[in-house]
């Protein structure tokens, strides 16, 4: 009987190694198949031995395992299959959150980078903005530098041109100016009194604006007398002050004519006799 408690063993191992691969359900099944060959097993060992060892048969049947003891054996070894998909499964989760971290970490790297561009592309903006902003102050401190160096080269040349005259030629340079000229702006005006101041410095008419006013045949409001009744206006004052501080547009001129209310000999003369500079309004200037 030792051999069919052998093979009762076999049996139990043989099954026992198949529990990590099969379900709760197969164990139960295969508790029962193994139950049935049990039986048929003994019934064929008991068949063919039970006249001289019924008795001995039946004491190996009887310490064979039990159904019920076989079906828990292979029952409790479910356990470690469980377990082993248990762990899987927590290795899996690990996996899908180690990647949807990777793909958050790679997003804020990406999203990281485009910030870093963006801020580098507003600084180059920013250089260059100032780079031009440097550039047009450069630009503004040359023309204001040359601007001043003009009205410091005019100033100068209007000091170096400036006249002093007395008191009494001041009074006839008012009068001459509004009577030929009241009705100018005040350039005009200020051309008059350089073409008088022109003469005066020439060399070639008197050295006084008193003696090239009262000339003969030169002027005609002193010729009809108006230059005695002129009111001198502000505007005039301020005109004839600025040509005696050096004011000067006349080029050099020494005569002007309104030729609408010339005589045709006198305009006659000044157009053969004389160069023409310019106009300006009803007045043209000769040298």
């Amino acid at each position: 009987m030792l051999t069919l408690h052998s093979f009762l063993r076999h049996i139990c191992q043989f099954f026992r190694g198949l529990t990590v691969k099969v379900t709760k359900r197969m164990y139960r099944s295969s508790a029962v198949f193994m139950a049935g060959a049990v039986v048929i097993t003994v019934v064929a060992f008991t068949s063919a031995g039970f006249g001289g060892s019924g008795k001995n048969a039946l004491t190996a049947f009887a310490e064979t395992p039990a159904l019920e003891d076989l079906s828990e054996e292979l029952i409790e070894e479910e356990e470690p299959v469980t377990e082993a998909k248990i762990q899987v499964q927590p290795t899996e989760a690990k996996i899908q959150g180690q990647l949807l971290a990777g793909n958050l970490l790679e997003k804020d790297v990406l999203e990281k980078q485009e910030i870093i561009k963006e801020s580098k592309a507003e600084i180059v903006e920013i250089q260059n903005q100032i780079a031009q902003e440097e550039e047009q102050r450069r630009i503004d401190e040359e023309a204001r530098r040359v601007a001043e160096e003009e009205q410091r080269r005019l100033e100068e040349e209007r000091a170096a041109r400036a006249v002093y005259v007395s008191d009494d030629d001041y009074q006839v340079l008012l009068k001459i100016v509004q009577a030929e000229a009241g009705i100018c702006d005040n350039k005009g005006k200020i051309l008059v009194a350089n073409v008088i101041l022109n003469r005066m410095k020439s060399g070639k008419f008197p050295n006084t604006v008193r003696g090239v006013v009262y000339e003969t045949s030169q002027f005609s409001p002193v010729s009809n007398g108006r230059i005695n009744s002129v009111k001198v206006t502000a505007d005039t004052i301020e005109s004839v002050d600025r040509a005696l501080q050096g004011e000067d547009y006349s080029e050099g001129a020494l005569y002007f004519m309104y030729r609408q209310g010339s005589r045709s000999g006198a305009v006659s003369w000044f157009d053969s006799h004389l160069t023409y500079l310019f106009q300006h309004g009803n007045h043209e200037f000769f040298k």
